[in-house]
């Protein structure tokens, strides 16, 4: 029998946030786990995309989808850090 490898699964949205978050909202005013707290609020916003190699995207993705998908994650971005602001009471 053949041993199940599911370590490579992983939503391919999740690199798009961590990205967004690393370059725009890493040097503001909130903090790291703050940060963390955006990232989960914000994945929580947009429906999973389930890849097992970043390569997948590209045989799979059709048009301007990649464009999209980078869109949406950096709306939900934006609306996650506003949330944990408001939530945390930083201004």
């Amino acid at each position: 029998m053949t041993e199940l490898e599911f370590e490579s699964v992983h939503n391919y949205y999740e690199r798009l946030v961590f990205n967004e978050i690393s370059e725009k909202y890493q040097r503001r005013e909130l903090d790291a786990d703050q940060l963390a707290d955006v990232a989960c609020v914000a994945l929580n916003m947009i429906p999973p995309r389930y890849i097992r190699h970043a390569i997948d995207m590209s045989f799979y993705s059709y048009g301007n989808e990649h464009e999209e998908m980078e869109k949406k994650a950096k709306e939900a971005v934006a609306k996650a850090y506003d949330e944990i602001k408001k939530l945390d009471g930083v201004k």
